[in-house]
């Protein structure tokens, strides 16, 4: 540009870019303007208009030409890891498991790298948390020793890359992303820039050595995953790991997969000697009663692929507040004030001066719309007084105008239900093609699942 010196240009094409969005701008900032996030705009550096063509790694080729071999996924030995993963861990693939603290992440790792340094090929698990000792007394614990299993605590990036150049494994397990630090870059270990350097570092070694790489995050508060927003695109895989810290069932969520299924789930039951798989966990989100219980209702949520039983419960009380509790557990807030506001304009049951109550057998999560009938009759159960009729299933969306609406896999969730011994199910209209073993009765609004549910068993119309 003519008139301006050097010194202004390289000024002018200075850009600062946000780590966490993408978003960038020609002045720095202390907070970016898209996602809020403090402290993550960088230069970026000038214009790259003088860029040459450089020397490609490996010709392109036909797509029909392309090997499979790198892309085939290797079982773990842990099951419900193995089908959260869409079948195992891929040479090179990097994932990344986040969950609280003291949910059974350690236990988990370790668990898998003892029983692949036995069938596939040495392990190196890295911990930046304990100590190498803490760590061999959990194994010995859990039994989760192996010869091919190697130790290392290193806080280190530089260390840790020489570990691997060292022991050269096929699996590697950093616990946590959070804890290792590069030293030639600033920022304290955990910040944006750091964990962005570790990751990119710890996945560039990842893929050109064809080595699987297990990478622990932490979370904050709210539950989202802890460092850049970047960090989850760069991964191949990102699993989140639930669990209450009362209860011993964990499952393990398949968040982003680029090798299978997302939203597939595992399920583990974790005990003072490890963790091990649940194959089958339908019965845990049960509870059993030896005779009918008002306020109850049994539903079919589906996890990723798998159908899960779940119960509902609810209990309305006379409230002594001007405005009546609404307490949840295992539900979503906003959803069951929605199927209460529906109950009571288009049911025509009232709640006012009512306290309301309702939650989920076993630490289940229903945040689907499918269980939208069952709770709605849990609560209708708990006002009237009077149980729903057992063997009952009840699956469908519950609108605002006080439909019943149609939901996913309703095929799936009756042979499930079939399978744990139901007969009878309260379905939408027009469900499709049911097992043979289970009577359907369609139901359209609200009002009519009511009068369904509140028949006895014997006078319920099947289809």
């Amino acid at each position: 540009m003519p008139g301006l010196s050097v010194a202004t240009m390289a000024k002018l094409a200075q850009v600062y870019r946000c780590g966490e969005c993408g978003w960038s701008t020609a002045k720095w900032a202390g907070r970016c303007a898209e996602c809020q996030a403090w402290g993550t705009l960088d230069q970026a550096g000038a214009s790259r208009s003088g860029l040459v063509p450089a020397r490609v790694s490996e010709p392109a080729r036909p797509i029909a030409e392309v090997g499979l071999e790198a892309a085939r996924s290797q079982p773990t030995g842990v099951d419900e890891l193995d089908r959260a993963l869409g079948g195992g861990l891929v040479q090179g693939a990097v994932v990344l498991l986040a969950g609280e603290p003291g949910v059974g992440k350690s236990t988990l790792l370790l668990e898998v790298a003892a029983r692949w340094a036995t069938t596939s090929g040495p392990a190196l698990y890295v911990t930046g948390e304990e100590s190498a000792a803490q760590v061999r007394l959990r194994a010995e614990r859990t039994g989760a020793l192996s010869a091919g299993l190697y130790l290392a605590a290193e806080t280190d990036l530089a260390a840790v890359l020489g570990q691997i150049d060292q022991v050269r494994p096929s699996l590697l397990v950093l616990d946590s992303v959070q804890t290792v630090s590069r030293s030639d870059t600033d920022g304290a270990p955990g910040g944006v820039t750091q964990v962005r350097e570790v990751a990119g570092a710890l996945i560039r070694t990842a893929k050109n050595l064809g080595m699987a790489t297990v990478l622990v995050g932490h979370v904050t508060k709210d539950g989202s995953i802890a460092g850049p927003r970047v960090l989850e695109h760069l991964v191949d895989v990102v699993l989140q790991f639930e669990g209450e810290r009362h209860s011993r069932l964990r499952m393990v969520r398949a968040v982003k997969n680029r090798y299978g299924p997302s939203e597939e789930v595992g399920c583990f039951d974790l005990s003072d000697t490890g963790i091990a798989s649940v194959a089958d966990p339908t019965g845990l989100f049960l509870s059993r009663h030896e005779d009918a219980v008002p306020g109850t209702c049994v539903t079919v949520t589906l996890e990723g692929r798998r159908p899960l039983l779940a119960e509902v419960q609810a209990l309305v009380a006379q409230s002594s507040l001007a405005t009546p509790r609404r307490a949840t557990s295992g539900l979503d807030t906003s959803r069951v004030a929605m199927v209460l506001a529906v109950l009571e304009r288009r049911g025509g049951l009232a709640l006012q001066g009512r306290d309301v109550y309702a939650a989920t057998v076993g630490g289940a999560r229903l945040t689907e719309p499918a269980g939208d009938l069952a709770l709605l009759l849990a609560v209708a159960s708990g006002v009237r007084d009077l149980p729903v009729p057992p063997g009952l299933v009840a699956i469908g969306e519950v609108g605002l105008a006080g439909e019943i609406r149609r939901v996913t896999g309703t095929q799936r969730r009756l042979a499930e239900a079939e399978r744990m011994g139901f007969d009878r199910a309260l379905v939408p209209p027009d469900p499709g093609p049911v097992p043979v073993g289970i009577r359907t009765v369609e139901v359209g609004d609200v009002r009519s699942a009511l009068d369904a549910a509140q028949r006895p068993a014997a006078v319920l119309p099947s289809r």
